[in-house]
Formats: structure tokens, C-alpha cells, sequence
């Protein structure tokens, strides 16, 4: 068996044709058929059933055909990673907290000891990032969510408490002065959310399920995808809303937002590093990633 039998069979698989498979390939049909019949016969297997109308995969055509393209993954991702690691590149994948937050604490420092390293970066949302570390687009991720894709690896890097935030009125002001809040303190005020892709709605929305609350409870003003629009649209009065803790940091000190912790136990995510199980890293790429957990656990 060998990677040109495997790419015939495959093809064949795809387009369901040997003639559309041998001319993906440039070859002629017939070394279509020969690798084919090669592998049925080192693996006394059926793989492919053709008649004069169709092409029809066996079962076992098809388990092979799995753990190939698991083949080709790995053999692509090792000669990426080696093309990436001769050129120091560092392909990074970034939601909207780690890009503004956490980036600007790591990169100095990290650059400082490697130099000649150069990243690609792609902001998105949690869920944009994560599947462009599935489709193998993204080579490491920084998110504010997880799943449970047993293809992909998380590895939490940060604990990241997410806070309610209010303009400085003095009602706001009085209730900073209080012991202890109730989330009836807040529900009647106008609410500004996170879209659904990110990592913090997801937080917010398990949140509000864990205290029976219920979107149709609040008064939502608006949705929008930028951490920095709602915490100006926030400081300018338009509503409320409950972002990353990381996030409210600068405004708060600037004094142009209060924060208060969640009552109720409050709500917490973890920031993770995320890349393919079977991705191998390059050099670069594992000296970035144990930096950045390295960073946070100091």
C-alpha cells in the first residue's frame, strides 16, 4: 500500500467515478483501476463495487477511505508544519477578548525571546476560529468556549470572570455602596448582548439558564459583535450588560463604568488555547503555546 494507491481509491471515492477520479489526478484510467484492484488485493477486501451506471463503496471501502484521509491530514500537516516552522510563521486564530486583551500582555514578552518569529493573525468569534481550526485553515486558536469535537485539543490558559457593567449614575453608584445585589436590582434596565457566535454570550446565556432567566425576562436594547461598542455604548448610558471581567478592566479604572460581580455565585469562563489532535506543531507553535499557559499559571 502506498500514498498513490491511497489517492486513486480516494478520488474514486469522491467523485464517484473512475474517469472524473483520473482526470483530478491526471493519470490515466486504467492506473485508477490497477491501484485499486493492488489494494483489494493486499487487503482481500472489497472496496468498490462498479457497474456500467455507478460506482458503489463497500463498507469497507468506506472505513478505509476514513482512516486515509486521516493519512493525508497528518502527511499535509506535517509538511505544512515544517514549511511554517523554516519561516518561523505562526498561523494564530484569535476571538474578540484574547485579540484585545490577552495578545497585547503576551506578544511583547514572546517576541522579546524568539525574535524571528512572525505571526499570522485572524480575529472572529469563538465559533469562527473553532471551525477554522477544524477545516485546518487555523493552526492554533485562542477562544472563550469549548466543545466536545474529539478531533480538536483545549487547553485552559486563563479563568476569566464575567461581570455586569453600568454607566456612573448616581442609582448605579448607590447600588455599588450595597453588600449584597439582586439580579431584580438590574432586570428592568435595558441589556446590551453579545451575538451567539462568542465565547462570553455562551457564558451569559448558561448564566441566565443556571438562575431561571429567561431573554423574554430582559429588555434588550441591542446585539452587537464588538466587546469595545458595548462598553461604549454602555459608559454613554443606552443600558447595562455583562462582558469579560478582562475586558471591563481599562474602563473601570478610567472611571467610566462600574462593574459588579454576578450575584447569585456569578458566572466564569476559561480562555483556551485550541488546535487538532493530530495537528504535529512546529517548533514555534509549542514554544507559543506553553509560553502563553506558562505566563498565566505565573
Amino acid at each position: 500500500m502506498d500514498f498513490k494507491q491511497l489517492q486513486s481509491f480516494a478520488a474514486v471515492v469522491r467523485c464517484q467515478s473512475f474517469t472524473k477520479a483520473a482526470e483530478t489526478l491526471y493519470i490515466s484510467q486504467p492506473t485508477i483501476s490497477s491501484h485499486i484492484r493492488a489494494l483489494e488485493e493486499e487487503l482481500d477486501s472489497r472496496l468498490v463495487i462498479r457497474t456500467t451506471k455507478e460506482v458503489e463503496i463497500t463498507p469497507r471501502g468506506w472505513e478505509l477511505y476514513h482512516c486515509a484521509d486521516k493519512i493525508f491530514m497528518l502527511r499535509d500537516g506535517l509538511v505544512e508544519s515544517w514549511q511554517m516552522e523554516d519561516k518561523n510563521v505562526i498561523n494564530l486564530g484569535t476571538s474578540t477578548i484574547p485579540s484585545a486583551y490577552i495578545l497585547p500582555e503576551v506578544l511583547p514578552g514572546f517576541m522579546r525571546q524568539h525574535p524571528e518569529t512572525q505571526f499570522h493573525i485572524h480575529q472572529g468569534d469563538s465559533q469562527e476560529i473553532i471551525e477554522g481550526v477544524v477545516d485546518d485553515n487555523i493552526k492554533l486558536g485562542m477562544v472563550g468556549m469549548r466543545n466536545d469535537d474529539e478531533r480538536l485539543e483545549f487547553t485552559p490558559f486563563y479563568q476569566d470572570e464575567m461581570v455586569l457593567i453600568t454607566p456612573v449614575t448616581p442609582r448605579f453608584l448607590g447600588l455599588k455602596e450595597r453588600e449584597e445585589l439582586n439580579f431584580e436590582d438590574f432586570i428592568r434596565e435595558p441589556f446590551l448582548l453579545r451575538e451567539d457566535g462568542s465565547g462570553s454570550r455562551k457564558c451569559i446565556a448558561r448564566y441566565f439558564e443556571e438562575q431561571g432567566i429567561t431573554e423574554k425576562d430582559l429588555k434588550v436594547a441591542a446585539r452587537l459583535n464588538d466587546q469595545e461598542a458595548v462598553k461604549r455604548l454602555v459608559a454613554c448610558g443606552l443600558g447595562v450588560s455583562i462582558i469579560s471581567g478582562k475586558a471591563a478592566q481599562n474602563f473601570c479604572q478610567e472611571e467610566k463604568l462600574l462593574s459588579f460581580k454576578l450575584p447569585r455565585q456569578g458566572a466564569a469562563r476559561s480562555l483556551y488555547l485550541v488546535h487538532r489532535r493530530e495537528f504535529i506543531m512546529g517548533e514555534y507553535i509549542e514554544k507559543f503555546l506553553e509560553y502563553v499557559v506558562k505566563f498565566y499559571r505565573n
